[in-house]
């Protein structure tokens, strides 16, 4: 197993590169998305958690990944002695349509093609993607991780409807109203999925690259208004057997799976591990289960980390594994002091724990 960071599109520099190198990490995963983008309720310091009219502007939409650019990360990365393990997200500006089975799904999907065989060809072995209409949404922000950190968590259930405008919970037109989103159900979402993965897939294989599907975070069966798709463990399955192909993998977030109200954690664990459809690891604690948890510390959760690793381990999971979000820490640099904790302690299971 690999120890990794994930780090924002303004991280993407050798300042940052240098910090994960030091930590131990031998890998990245890198965002492209700029989820800060005239945001008005994100910090740029931490993760983003937004309000009901999103985290911030998505991007243009006939602006894809240029493969010179993905290339240049790759070379930089090395240059400290990490590689790209994998980019998480698309822009919604890339593929909103694809969730909202609108009108320029097809010429979008092919976009998505194009993007995949750039990723592929820049040695980029892996995409994690979230297929969910709102978004991550309905978070809160408190100091409810030890000693009073920040950090961050859901109090309750979030149904005040989506605007039109808004896609995964980010900005795609200039102005969002006066209507909301149209309605869909959990099977129109599961077959607009089935269209995403049968067209993609093909391509992703044929350029080496993974496909990794985060569950829904948070996993509530709705978020304001919209069907979610895997927000308990087993519906992970069912997204597998939509797909034989080896790029048909899991964006494994222990944190959204345990804050899911059924299901056990490490039998979930032990049989996407054995099934080998793990394509990396979020490593992040917490306690309590949807609508109602809290982030915590990744030693101070109520999931037990080292067995984590001892069924990875077991499976022969050779992947990466990042802190995905900390908490912040009392100091002058929050977001480094938070990683820095949940680095050390990683890097000390993999070290340890057979």
């Amino acid at each position: 197993m690999k120890l990794g960071l994930g780090l924002y599109r303004h991280q993407l520099n050798d300042e940052h590169f240098r910090f994960a190198a030091q930590a131990g990490c031998t890998a990245l995963v890198i965002h492209l998305v700029d989820y800060f983008n005239q945001a008005k309720a994100n910090k740029v310091g931490d993760q983003p958690t937004g309000d009901l009219h999103g985290w911030g502007r998505a991007g243009d939409p006939d602006q894809l990944w240029e493969q010179g650019y993905l290339e240049d990360v790759v070379k930089r990365a090395k240059a400290h002695g990490l590689e790209i393990a994998a980019i998480e997200n698309f822009d919604p500006a890339h593929w909103g349509d694809v969730l909202l089975d609108g009108p320029r799904k097809a010429e979008q999907l092919e976009n998505i093609k194009t993007m995949v065989r750039r990723v592929g060809a820049a040695g980029i072995p892996c995409i994690g993607y979230n297929f969910s209409l709102a978004g991550v949404a309905g978070r809160t922000r408190g100091t409810y991780a030890r000693g009073q950190a920040e950090a961050v968590g859901m109090e309750g259930p979030v149904d005040d409807p989506v605007p039109t405008g808004l896609v995964w919970n980010m900005q795609v037109a200039d102005k969002l109203g006066p209507g909301t989103m149209p309605p869909c159900t959990h099977e129109q979402l599961w077959s607009r999925l089935n269209d995403f993965l049968t067209a993609v897939l093909p391509v992703a294989e044929q350029s080496g690259v993974a496909l990794a599907a985060h569950p829904d975070d948070p996993p509530m069966p709705t978020i304001r208004g919209t069907p979610r798709l895997v927000y308990q463990p087993q519906l992970y399955q069912k997204l597998i057997d939509l797909s034989p192909s080896p790029a048909n993998r899991l964006e494994y977030c222990l944190g959204s799976l345990a804050e899911m109200t059924e299901g056990d954690i490490y039998d979930c664990t032990e049989s996407y591990a054995r099934q080998n459809r793990i394509g990396y690891v979020h490593f992040r604690n917490v306690r309590g289960k949807v609508p109602h948890y809290k982030e915590t510390f990744v030693d101070d959760g109520e999931i037990d980390m080292p067995r984590i690793v001892q069924i990875l381990r077991r499976n022969n999971f050779q992947g990466v594994l990042i802190p995905d979000h900390a908490p912040q820490m009392a100091c002058g640099a929050p977001w480094h002091a938070g990683m820095a904790f949940a680095l050390g302690y990683m890097r000390a299971l993999l070290q340890t724990v057979k």
